[in-house]
């Protein structure tokens, strides 16, 4: 296990600074050890105080742990003044640390200075000579070199100019630019542009600290600049995609989601065999539709239908009962997948789903079944909709749903010309929704 030394800033709301970078840093299998250079007041609605740890109480720190031991890489964060910056660096060069990533904390998301000019002089000075990568966001890089930037290529200028100071490679983040996103990396010999997705998340705290503390372990563990760069990458985009919105204002990013998400393939699958028992063990052969019936379940933080698991062989309808001839794949349904992905846009908690035979009575049983009802018409469908494969029900789900209220147990179509009608059964997990299904079938007289 490859140590990490990450010397940074205390963020009590823990989006940011040491907390999240020792998430960082554990989920991808290191172990960080930290230096605090400044205790920070903070929630998610901005920074309320900042007071700098002693540069003698910060290379205590440093001495203690670099004596005792093996350091293979080092994250800098936040430094608070110049006092901190010069005794970082000290530290940083007599103990000739191979792999040093600076993320130069100058301000804070909210526009609060962290940094002075005195700070950011000794910091160009002194430690950036020790960088091994060094991270800058736009803002930061043009503070770095004195003028704004404003497009990739002010990026790219910036990024060869600040290599001139000592780091070995830089990479300028380009996410403040309007557009799509577009990042730069500068390795000392070649230039990159990296482009990315706009996504349109509002809890974004802490985006800078992840990254720079991904790199820093994944460079630590041996892989090549490129490879961790475009790695890291994508955990902070995939953390941005499900940001958590934790108080009143800006929330931090999620690290957890990619690992949390991976972790839950097995137990997805697991479920879904036992909610198929269930279904096997009951008389509901009734209920299978013609072009018969499947059961799905997703993934916590899917990304797709890749995350969304169902039968290959569907769920059919035999003399004996019903059949399931397959066990639970991923992506094995596009139709159960884009109920499911559809429904949880408004609804995270709603993860399951199984089309069955539609019946009339359906609108007068469901509230006798303590089951919420709702419908779409398919003859009401945009044609542009209606000419793209597969989009009908993500249409057709998005048309019933309601922020303000809770979501619906059933969602049904009458069909259209070659359309079977149908009922979706909507729920948290596959059991669950079994267990809809099974009320309905006890309770119908059809």
């Amino acid at each position: 296990m490859k140590t990490i030394l990450i010397i940074a800033g205390s963020d009590p709301s823990a989006g940011a600074g040491i907390q999240q970078d020792l998430k960082v840093a554990t989920l991808l299998g290191a172990y960080g050890l930290t230096v605090v250079t400044a205790l920070t007041v903070q929630n998610t609605m901005g920074v309320q105080a900042v007071q700098p740890v002693a540069p003698e109480v910060v290379a205590a720190q440093l001495d203690s742990l670099l004596a005792d031991i093996k350091i293979d890489a080092v994250k800098v964060g936040m430094l608070a003044n110049p006092r901190v910056v010069r005794a970082v660096a000290e530290r940083l060069g007599q103990a000739k640390i191979p792999l040093v990533v600076v993320d130069p904390v100058l301000a804070a998301s909210d526009g609060s200075p962290l940094l002075d000019k005195a700070g950011i002089a000794v910091l160009k000075e002194e430690l950036l000579p020790l960088t091994t990568l060094l991270t800058p966001n736009l803002i930061e890089a043009g503070s770095l070199i004195g003028r704004p930037l404003a497009s990739p290529e002010d990026m790219e200028n910036a990024a060869r100019e600040l290599s001139c100071l000592g780091p070995g490679a830089v990479l300028v983040k380009g996410g403040h630019l309007p557009g799509t996103p577009v990042d730069v990396l500068w390795d000392g010999r070649n230039c990159y542009y990296l482009p990315g997705e706009r996504l349109q998340q509002p809890h974004t705290h802490g985006t800078g600290c992840a990254l720079a503390a991904a790199l820093a372990t994944l460079l630590a563990q041996g892989q090549a600049l490129p490879e961790a760069v475009n790695q890291a990458r994508e955990l902070i985009a995939e953390a941005i995609r499900y940001g958590l919105p934790l108080g009143q204002g800006k929330g931090p990013i999620n690290t957890l989601a990619p690992f949390a998400r991976e972790r839950d393939r097995y137990r997805v699958l697991q479920t879904l065999a036992g909610a198929a028992d269930r279904l096997r063990m009951a008389e509901v052969d009734r209920l299978i539709p013609e072009v018969q019936s499947n059961l799905g379940y997703s993934t916590i933080f899917p990304r797709g239908p890749q995350d969304v698991a169902a039968f290959p062989g569907r769920i059919l309808k035999t003399a004996k009962g019903v059949f399931i001839p397959l066990p639970s794949a991923f992506g094995a349904s596009r139709h159960i997948a884009a109920v499911i992905l559809t429904a949880q846009q408004v609804f995270p908690a709603v993860r399951a789903a199984m089309n069955i035979r539609f019946f009339e009575d359906v609108e007068r049983l469901a509230p006798l079944l303590h089951l919420t009802v709702a419908s779409f018409d398919r003859r009401q469908e945009p044609p542009e909709i209606k000419a793209r494969e597969g989009g009908t029900l993500t249409w057709g789900v998005a048309q019933v749903l309601r922020p303000d209220e809770p979501p619906p147990d059933l969602i049904y179509d009458r069909g259209d010309w070659g359309k079977e009608p149908m009922i979706r059964v909507l729920g948290t997990d596959p059991l669950n929704v079994v267990e809809k299904v099974l009320a309905i079938n006890q309770a119908w007289q059809g």
